[in-house]
């Protein structure tokens, strides 16, 4: 993990097959970007809903610092815009209305010093797909064990 990446979702790499990915800005408030500076952000239950032809990030959980100013109270889990072209987000109408994809956050990153979150256009795993996939994976690293020369057989 990089030193400008503020949280990962794992848990959509391994419920999801990511079809597309995309960048887009995040409207923020001032306490919100002092949490993420702490690296306090969880992306596990978000996702992404497209309202009026806007893309909006729901379910993302930014922990108040307890800094956070006295005079406003901070909603850790509001409604927040993310921010694209007008092309871009009229492709992601398309294939979500059209072909059933859904919208997840797969990452959020410093990038030029601004908050920008990583987005996938992405179609659900079935169980025995997952399956599949954790086999796959089990099997390169057992692949690259005996390559290597470290498989002990016992």
């Amino acid at each position: 993990m990089s030193s400008s990446t503020i949280a990962l979702n794992r848990e959509a790499r391994h419920e999801y097959f990511i079809e597309e990915r995309f960048e887009a800005g995040i409207a923020l408030e001032g306490w919100e970007v002092k949490s993420l500076r702490a690296g306090r952000l969880q992306l596990k239950d978000s996702y992404v809903v497209i309202k009026n032809g806007e893309l909006w990030l729901l379910g993302a959980h930014v922990s108040p610092l307890p800094t956070a100013s006295t005079h406003i109270q901070p909603d850790p889990t509001r409604t927040r815009k993310l921010l694209m072209h007008r092309l871009e987000i009229n492709r992601l109408i398309g294939a979500v209305e059209r072909k059933g994809f859904t919208i997840v956050p797969l990452a959020m990153y410093w990038k030029q010093g601004r908050a920008k979150t990583e987005i996938a256009l992405v179609k659900g795993k079935q169980a025995h797909d997952k399956r599949a996939t954790l086999k796959e994976r089990e099997w390169q690293r057992d692949k690259a064990r005996i390559l290597k020369g470290g498989a002990r057989d016992g």
